[in-house]
């Protein structure tokens, strides 16, 4: 089953993807360390790193400890301003 992962807007456009869906690697049990999986992909998924991005798991803001399981939708994102 496994994750789904979304990409709001720049980090949507730095990925080149709104999302994707992933198998939870062994010893991925929380958002940083989902975060820090991602990361080692390099380049362009270094935007995941910025201090300022967010995490949402099953459209809840968290923080980077809450936990991550099978089935799961986490969603990355910058912070949002309002108009």
């Amino acid at each position: 089953m496994g994750v789904r992962i979304l990409y709001f807007a720049s980090l949507r456009e730095a990925l080149g993807s709104e999302g994707e869906q992933l198998e939870l690697p062994a010893g991925v049990a929380s958002v940083a360390a989902l975060r820090t999986h991602l990361l080692v992909r390099g380049d362009a998924w270094l935007a995941l790193s910025a201090p300022r991005i967010r995490a949402a798991v099953n459209q809840v803001l968290v923080a980077d400890s809450a936990t991550v399981t099978d089935g799961d939708e986490v969603a990355f994102f910058p912070p949002v301003t309002g108009g």
